[in-house]
């Protein structure tokens, strides 16, 4: 089997530039690789995914409760690896994911109460990597933000891509939560959390970089 890497992150944490990053580096490095991402926007898998985050449901992200969100985006995860990267990760390619099961647990455990989020995060483990046979990450990487540094750096995307945010990112009650339970998710799973601001401030996009490169490194050859 190969190696799946996964790089997670609430919204506004530079994920997917970071993503980026390490994807050029293995790609210099000659290191051959799968690079995913979720969801699948331009899917017919991912149909339920976009009426939710349209607010065809309801605006309210709540609308949709944890357990009936996270099927929509399990289904698309599932039809992904099925039809398109199962024979490459049993031939030992290293698959290398922007966003995974994972994100379901801090995105829809959210919604959950405190109290409650083990469990929803237990029947997610089961439900992802037992019952549907997705492969479990070899390493999760969370990145972690400040809630207000966050949303200024999604507010200047908005602004620079003239893109509008989903019934997600226009939420704050609701991102703040989601980075509440992002970093119970990683206690309770494992995962490593990449702090991305110290001391009130942002860290480079480089000094990030190479601590997200020092933590893949045991698990392949960069």
């Amino acid at each position: 089997m190969g190696k799946l890497i996964v790089l997670e992150g609430t919204d506004g944490t530079g994920k997917s530039t970071q993503f980026g990053l390490l994807s050029q580096q293995l790609e210099t490095q000659g290191t051959p690789f799968r690079r995913l991402r979720f969801p699948r926007y331009d899917q017919p898998s991912s149909a339920l995914i976009r009426l939710y985050l349209e607010g065809a449901f309801g605006t309210d992200p709540s609308a949709v409760n944890a357990y009936a969100a996270s099927t929509f985006y399990a289904v698309d995860r599932c039809a992904s690896y099925l039809q398109d990267w199962r024979a490459d990760y049993e031939a030992g390619t290293l698959i290398l994911c922007d966003r995974y099961t994972t994100s379901n647990a801090y995105h829809q455990g959210g919604k959950v109460d405190a109290a409650e989020r083990e469990t929803f995060f237990q029947w997610l483990y089961d439900l992802e990597f037992s019952r549907m046979a997705l492969p479990k990450p070899d390493l999760v990487l969370l990145l972690d933000m400040p809630l207000s540094l966050s949303v200024e750096l999604m507010r200047r995307r908005e602004a620079d891509t003239h893109t509008h945010a989903d019934i997600h990112e226009r939420d704050l009650t609701y991102l703040a939560r989601c980075r509440e339970t992002a970093r119970q998710a990683a206690a309770f799973y494992g995962w490593q959390v990449i702090d991305c601001a110290r001391d009130g401030r942002l860290r480079t996009v480089e000094d990030i970089h190479r601590e997200i490169a020092a933590a893949v490194a045991p698990l392949i050859e960069l």
